[in-house]
């Protein structure tokens, strides 16, 4: 078990000389079974340092002695990843998730999953052969015959992470293996995938501005260079003695990063945008033409477009300052009109503010911050391949409506790029592949300079 640092200061509160000495050894590692069987004093504030560690997602876990050589070394991708090993039978039947995939991260194989709460990181090629066997379904005792064995601990943990999961008696196809609820089978590998790996939450790589080809590759120029060939001036055509006024609306339109605490957003402001963005203003149903046995599907249509009529997205408010609105976090009921106010911690109200606000580079917090999240099994229970890109393409026709509206009201507002899908489905209690977040938008008064 190593620990994993930055530059960055982080407290963890105050320890004896005792353990902090003992700290030093975690480059060294330290066996997780010593910290079950310590009865000291010392031992139990130690364990608690070690649980603050894990809960920061500041410690990794190796199978072995640490060395830079370890056969199998486990990245947590979660804050609270804690190790368990289920015990595992010779007759257990194990296949890798149909999440679960390998690829390789400079000299070894990475085998991960989005649903996983750390990903692995495999060194030895024999134990990687082995997990690569899992495509189908193997008794455990059935590996353990293999030469390159990874050993029951290694596979206990990969069942703990869902990176593998109980395998059927009959079916050797990873598709007739059941495997989580009827929302997650509703999702295409490859659209979890980039659900988990484009949001903060489930996975520790960095997200955002990195500038992390500055110094390899030239940055790409505003506009692309023409195309060889005649041109066609279309200057004369489109010029008009004055702007329409959803021309000068665009035309006004930008994104606003600071807001006026002295005088917020009002209740009545907020009812009125959300009335003309986002209620749902007609409803019908309409029969799938799958037959006679088709079913049913209801639709409700709201003032922006929405692929299929799908409509999957939902608008949370975390509001900071609102006059006439307590401070706290709600669901908008598009159909009613209403706000329903979602109990949540204090903590985790203040912190989805604040990361908003660090994500815009902003000065203080926004008034209203709007976390649109999207129903995902609406739209993936029609469409295969590209049910996820669907979803972010009606992210960009609501955030524009947003901004518009916005802009027409006089107040300010700012797209946010960055999510935490794994704060939202705390505050929610909804399971991250059911609803979850796929944009924000900061609402309020616009500080004028």
């Amino acid at each position: 078990m190593h620990a994993a640092f930055d530059e960055n200061a982080l407290a963890l509160g105050a320890f004896s000389a005792k353990v902090a000495e003992r700290a030093r050894h975690l480059q060294d590692g330290v066996a997780l079974a010593s910290l079950a069987s310590g009865r000291s004093a010392v031992d139990k504030e130690f364990g608690v340092l070690i649980r603050r560690l894990a809960g920061r997602g500041l410690l990794e876990y190796r199978l072995g002695r640490a060395s830079d050589d370890d056969p199998v070394v486990i990245e947590p991708q979660v804050a609270d990843y804690w190790p368990r090993m289920p015990k595992l039978g010779g007759g257990n039947r194990l296949v890798l998730s149909r999440f679960a995939y390998m690829r390789r991260r400079g000299d070894a194989m990475v085998v991960e999953s989005p649903l996983a709460g750390a990903l692995f990181m495999i060194r030895d090629p024999n134990v990687a052969a082995t997990v690569a066997l899992l495509s189908t379904p193997q008794r455990v005792k059935q590996l353990r015959w293999q030469g390159g064995f990874p050993g029951d601990e290694l596979l206990a943990l990969m069942v703990d992470c869902r990176l593998l999961v109980a395998a059927n008696i009959a079916g050797e196809a990873d598709e007739d293996v059941p495997e989580g609820d009827d929302h997650l089978a509703l999702w295409d590998f490859h659209d979890l995938l980039f659900h988990t790996r484009s949001t903060e939450g489930r996975q520790a790589s960095p997200v955002g501005g990195t500038y992390a080809s500055a110094g390899a590759i030239a940055p790409l120029p505003a506009v692309r260079v023409h195309w060889p060939g005649k041109k066609i001036g279309l200057g004369r055509f489109s010029e008009k003695s004055a702007p329409s006024p959803l021309v000068r609306l665009m035309q006004q339109r930008h994104s606003a990063r600071s807001f006026d605490d002295r005088k917020p957003i009002t209740l009545a402001e907020l009812a009125q945008f959300l009335h003309d963005s986002a209620r749902v203003i007609s409803r019908w149903s309409d029969r799938v033409d799958l037959g006679d046995a088709g079913p049913v599907v209801t639709y409700a249509m709201r003032p922006y477009p929405s692929a299929g009529a799908s409509y999957e997205l939902e608008l949370y408010l975390a509001v900071d300052r609102c006059e006439g609105l307590p401070r706290g976090f709600y669901h908008y009921d598009a159909g009613a009109h209403v706000l329903v106010p979602i109990a949540s911690s204090p903590q985790d109200l203040q912190t989805l503010l604040r990361e908003a606000a660090f994500a815009m580079d902003a000065p203080v917090v926004p008034q209203i911050l709007i976390t649109i999240a999207a129903r995902f099994g609406r739209v993936s229970w029609k469409y295969s391949g590209l049910a996820y890109a669907l979803i972010l393409k009606n992210v960009g026709v609501l955030t524009q409506t947003l901004y518009l509206m916005a802009t027409d009201m006089g107040l300010g507002g700012c797209a946010i790029g960055s999510t935490n899908i794994d704060l939202f489905a705390r505050m929610t209690g909804i399971e991250f592949h059911v609803e979850g977040p796929v944009g924000l938008f900061a609402l309020g008064r616009e500080a004028l300079p």
